[in-house]
């Protein structure tokens, strides 16, 4: 796949240069990243089942970037010892589920930003049936991402029979060679990627940031959430449209360029050493979401943060606190993420999810 008559050669300085980048990021982000979406999942799973705000998608958040996480160990180690010994089977797993990472964040990232608007525009609509729907709708993303996501393995190489009798790779991920495409294929795949993969997705996280902020300026009656609980709902639409921005944008811009300069497409190969310099940077960056995800969830809801300091209550607390729910005192289904009660409200034995 060649574009120009021109080729630069890749230069050792410059493979070394992205496996020491990769290395060090990758292993910084790890330890958080294992760590802290466990804890979320634990959380979620545990001490949330009773809420209805947005949790489904956040559960699967979660699960999509420990599908990173647990590749980077793999990933650490090629890029310390520039070698893979772990076969091309386990080389294209692990190469495909970077892809399928990145865009199921931005899936449900894009789900969470909805929810949480839809929420604090038409707070009675959300029931039983419709949590129902988010779990559905959870199974469809991730089947469509899956399969949207196979061209990036495909479109490499083929192993060859020497791989397949020694399992050993001298590389992987992408320094794997490219197949041959044609390069009207080749953009229809990128123009195609750029617009399904991002572009769409970021347009629908900033219309919910700006609708969940023009909800402030509205007067507050009868079932409408008050202004508290909308400005809970802004600070996690505004936290997914910064990860959006921080994580995903840069990557998105430098992924076109990039393409172009292994495509041997630009007419400088100062301008190609250049990009090939950056788009490693943009890379780390979409990897990093990994880790700012479970930071979002603490830092933007409330009750996630005391079922964390205080997970179980004596069962005196549990009693008054379903007491108070019959005589009147019901919980709001249409504030924070996970309630906002005055105090702790959790139960050593969670309440019915509805």
């Amino acid at each position: 796949m060649s574009f120009a008559n021109e080729s630069c050669e890749n230069s050792k300085d410059l493979r070394t240069y992205q496996h020491h980048l990769y290395a060090v990021v990758y292993s910084v982000i790890l330890a958080p990243g294992l760590l802290g979406n466990l804890l979320a999942l634990w959380v979620f799973r545990v001490y949330i089942r009773e809420t209805k705000k947005a949790v489904v998608f956040m559960m699967n958040l979660a699960v999509a970037d420990l599908l990173q996480v647990l590749s980077l160990p793999l990933r650490i180690y090629y890029y310390l010892n520039n070698s893979w010994p772990f076969g091309h089977i386990l080389c294209m797993i692990c190469f495909y589920l970077k892809y399928v990472n990145m865009y199921a964040s931005i899936y449900f990232l894009v789900c969470v930003s909805v929810r949480r608007c839809e929420l604090i525009m038409r707070p009675l609509r959300y029931n039983s049936s419709r949590r129902k729907g988010d779990m559905v709708i959870c199974g469809v993303g991730w089947l469509f991402v899956f399969l949207a996501c196979l061209p990036f393995p495909l479109l490499r190489n083929p192993v060859t029979s020497d791989t397949l009798l020694t399992g050993h790779d001298l590389e992987c991920f992408s320094e794997l060679p490219l197949r041959p495409i044609s390069p009207p294929a080749a953009w229809t795949l990128l123009v195609i990627a750029e617009l399904i993969g991002f572009v769409i997705p970021l347009a629908l996280v900033l219309a919910c940031t700006c609708l969940t902020a023009g909800s402030l300026r509205e007067p507050t009656e009868g079932a409408i959430p008050d202004r508290g609980e909308k400005r809970r709902a802004l600070r996690m639409v505004l936290s997914c449209a910064a990860v959006f921005l921080v994580c995903f944008a840069p990557y998105h811009v430098t992924m076109p360029l990039d393409f172009l300069a292994k495509a041997n497409a630009l007419g400088s190969c100062a301008l190609r050493d250049r990009i090939l310099r950056c788009h490693p940077i943009t890379l780390c960056l979409a990897s990093l979401n990994c880790s700012l995800d479970p930071l979002m969830y603490y830092y933007t809801t409330d009750e996630f943060r005391r079922r964390l300091s205080k997970p179980e209550l004596p069962e005196g607390v549990t009693f008054s606190r379903r007491l108070s729910c019959l005589t009147g005192g019901e919980e709001s289904d249409d504030g924070d993420d996970y309630g906002h009660a005055e105090g702790p409200i959790v139960s050593s034995q969670p309440l019915s999810p509805d």
